[in-house]
């Protein structure tokens, strides 16, 4: 086991939002913006920003680390570029403004067409269908969650067409 592999979660939590470099067997060198550690390889989860706004991702197992050296602290701006990264599109789309407008619109019309709908949790942010189905931020078919899979496939159609009108 290396020196890498007997830190602790705590200590590896510190490296996390900064550019290192990390010295590898073999003497390969990887750099990047440190995502995440998996706290049970110690495996590292490297981001390099590349042009056009992609992103490509490293992992350098936690057995193959001999040195971790940290380049550069992140800011604010980093760490809202690097907690992006594995965001789901919609999720990046709307303010909180404008998804209480979607929640709102699709509640209404659910109503309007006769579907019974709630508001359920403590903010009121995810729709109730009939007891037996929910509907979670930003209100499309994907965020369609119940046990009863005819139900599911039936309003994540309703909503797929509702939306398609809206467009």
């Amino acid at each position: 086991m290396n020196d890498w592999q007997r830190k602790s979660p705590l200590d590896w939590e510190t490296y996390v939002n900064k550019m290192v470099k990390v010295a590898a067997i073999e003497k390969h060198e990887y750099e990047g913006w440190v995502l995440t550690v998996d706290p049970v390889s110690a495996s590292i989860v490297l981001a390099t920003f590349l042009e056009n706004e992609k992103v490509s991702i490293s992992v350098v197992l936690g057995h193959a680390i001999q040195e971790v050296e940290i380049l550069k602290e992140g800011d604010d701006e980093m760490k809202q570029r690097l907690s992006c990264i594995f965001a789901p599109e919609e999720s990046k789309a709307y303010s909180p403004e404008e998804e209480e407008k979607r929640k709102n619109a699709l509640k209404t019309w659910l109503e309007t067409n006769h579907i019974p709908v709630t508001e359920q949790g403590e903010s009121g942010r995810t729709l109730c269908v009939a007891g037996v189905l929910t509907i979670d931020p930003p209100y499309g078919p994907e965020e369609c969650s119940s046990s009863n899979e005819i139900i599911l496939s039936r309003v994540q159609g309703l909503i797929q067409g509702y939306l398609e009108k809206q467009q």
